[in-house]
């Protein structure tokens, strides 16, 4: 079972440590965990998605989480409509002959060639990660090289109402 928490948490040396370490002490797998900055001065977000056990063990998570001095917020994304993103760039065997194919084929996927040398290219892709793992899948018979992936960033969507949806319709919201 996943669990995906997004985090606001004071910018200062040791909090990712503490923080990954409470979840090395109860045994929780971390999946993936990205720390950037945020709006905030001082503060940074924390987006990271757990493997749990079960409905007790999550909620076990967030109380401990709360409970950290530096941690400000715990906001559990697991059960909300939320915009997850991940990126991942992709070192991939490609002679000049075959590079058309290559560019028709990571096109569906809106990925593009961000570097291009002569035996091989580093292709870009943005998205879900069942997006970049199904694009990874169709790029393993020219040759994948080398893999770097971020990890989630998440934020929760806008809780929409009538007067959300009337927003987006006239232009003043961002559908994705």
């Amino acid at each position: 079972m996943k669990q995906l928490l997004a985090l606001k948490v004071n910018d200062h040396p040791g909090v990712l440590h503490r923080i990954t370490g409470l979840f090395l002490r109860r045994g929780f797998n971390i999946a993936t965990i990205t720390v950037g900055a945020c709006e905030e001065p001082g503060v940074s977000r924390m987006t990271i998605l757990l493997e749990v056990a079960d409905e007790r063990v999550k909620d076990q998570v967030r109380k401990q989480l709360a409970k950290q001095v530096d941690v400000l917020e715990v906001e559990d994304l697991t059960e909300r409509d939320a915009v997850t993103r991940e990126l991942c760039l992709v070192r991939v065997e490609a002679p000049l002959k075959m590079r058309s194919d290559l560019q028709s084929l990571i096109q569906p996927f809106r990925a593009q060639l961000i570097d291009v040398g002569f035996e091989t290219v580093v292709v870009e892709v943005t998205g879900s990660p069942a997006k970049i793992d199904a694009l990874l899948d169709l790029l393993r018979p020219f040759g994948v090289l080398e893999i770097v992936r971020t990890g989630l960033a998440a934020l929760p969507r806008e809780r929409q109402t009538g007067n959300g949806r009337a927003a987006l319709k006239e232009g003043r919201g961002v559908e994705v």
